[in-house]
C-alpha cells in the first residue's frame, strides 16, 4: 500500500534575526488528516515556523513543502492551500458573524451568492447560527475563535495552521475551540498546532514535536514520549513529613529506582514496572514500617514532566536571549 505524502514537510530550516537562530536546523512531517502539535516555551520557534510555512517569511536555509508545494518556489500556491488562525481572533467586533465571513469570502474574491452560502455553511458547522447577526463584540472568547476557525475554512483549505488559538481563554472556551478543531480533522482537514498547553497537546495532538532552541528535540504521540520516562509511576504523600525518609527509602527498596522527594507537598514518586504488584508491596511495606499515608495512586508521566526531561524546564517558561525576544516581536 501506498504511503501518502506528508501534507507538511520541513527539513533542515534555519531562521535568524541579528545572526541568533530563532529556527536552527527544524525538522517536521506532518501526516495528512491529523492534528500535530508543536510544543514548547516562547521564544522556541513555534511561531517562527509556522510564519515559514505560510510563506510570511522566507527561511535563511533549509527546504519546507506544504501540500506539496515549495513555501519559496511557489508561495502563491501555498497560500491557496492553507488557512491560517493566530493568537488574536481577526475578526470585526463591529460585524455580525455572518457579516464577517461573506466580508472574507468576498476578500477571497468568492462571488456574493457563494459567500453567503457559505458564511451559512461554516456558522452551521461551528454552533454559530443562532448568534450570526449579533455584533462579534458581544460574542464570549470560545465564540469569537470559533468564528475565526470559521473565516479561516472559507475556501476550504486542506491544511490549517493553528498558532496557539487558545492563549487567553477560559475553560469552557478552550473546551468549545477543541471540539471545533477536532470536528475539523474529522472531515479531513491535516491541522498543526503550536502550543505552550501541555493538557491542550494532550487532548488534541496525534503526534507533538517537542521544539527547544529552534530544533525538534523529540518526536512522537503522547504516549511514546510519556514511555521515555519509564510508564508508570506510583505517588505516596505520607500524612507526616517527618516520615519522608523512611517512607523514600522503603519505596526505593520495593520499585529499584530514586524516588523523587518533594517536602513542600510530602510526596514521593517513583517509576514502577509492574502497576499493580507494585501498589500491594508499596501499600505493606508502608505499613510495615508504621508510616501513614494520606494518598497512595498509580498514574502515567504527564507531559510536563516528559518536557521537563528532556529541556531542564518547564513548557511555561519562556526563554531569555535575542532570539526569544525577536520572535515575539515577529508575533506582534
Amino acid at each position: 500500500m501506498a504511503v501518502a505524502a506528508a501534507a507538511v514537510q520541513v527539513e533542515g530550516l534555519v531562521k535568524r534575526y541579528g545572526g541568533r537562530p530563532a529556527l536552527d536546523g527544524f525538522d517536521l512531517s506532518v501526516q495528512p488528516g491529523t492534528v500535530h502539535g508543536l510544543l514548547g516555551p516562547n521564544g522556541a520557534g513555534k511561531t517562527t515556523a509556522v510564519r515559514i510555512l505560510t510563506t510570511l517569511l522566507r527561511p535563511d536555509a533549509g527546504r519546507a513543502l506544504v501540500a506539496g508545494y515549495d513555501v519559496v518556489r511557489d508561495p502563491v500556491a501555498v497560500r491557496t492551500q492553507i488557512g491560517l488562525v493566530g493568537q488574536h481572533a481577526a475578526v470585526d467586533e463591529i460585524l455580525g458573524g455572518r457579516q464577517n465571513l461573506v466580508m472574507f469570502g468576498r476578500l477571497y474574491h468568492l462571488p456574493a451568492a457563494t459567500a453567503r452560502r457559505r458564511a451559512d455553511e461554516l456558522l452551521a458547522r461551528f454552533g454559530l447560527a443562532d448568534t450570526g447577526d449579533k455584533p462579534v463584540g458581544r460574542y464570549s472568547g470560545g465564540m469569537r475563535r470559533r468564528l475565526d476557525l470559521a473565516a479561516s475554512l472559507i475556501l476550504a483549505p486542506p491544511v490549517l495552521f493553528l498558532d496557539e488559538p487558545t492563549t487567553g481563554l477560559d475553560p469552557r472556551s478552550r473546551a468549545e475551540v477543541w471540539d471545533a478543531v477536532r470536528s475539523l480533522v474529522a472531515g479531513g482537514t491535516t491541522v498543526l498546532l503550536t502550543t505552550q498547553y501541555l493538557d491542550e497537546a494532550d487532548q488534541l495532538a496525534d503526534r507533538i514535536s517537542v521544539v527547544d532552541h529552534g530544533r525538534s528535540i523529540a518526536e512522537g504521540s503522547t504516549d511514546q514520549l510519556k514511555s521515555r520516562l519509564g510508564g508508570d509511576r506510583i505517588d505516596v504523600v505520607v500524612t507526616d513529613g517527618a516520615q519522608l525518609p523512611v517512607a523514600a527509602s522503603v519505596i526505593a527498596g520495593i520499585t529499584g529506582a530514586e524516588p523523587k522527594v518533594d517536602p513542600d507537598t510530602r510526596r514521593i514518586s517513583a517509576p514502577v514496572a509492574d502497576r499493580v504488584p507494585a501498589l500491594t508491596a508499596v501499600v505493606r511495606g508502608l505499613d510495615a514500617a508504621g508510616v501513614d499515608a494520606e494518598d497512595i495512586a498509580l498514574r502515567r508521566p504527564t507531559l510536563d514532566e516528559v518536557f521537563l526531561h528532556l529541556t531542564g524546564r518547564p513548557a511555561t517558561t519562556a526563554d531569555s536571549g535575542t532570539a526569544a525576544s525577536d520572535e515575539k516581536k515577529v508575533t506582534a
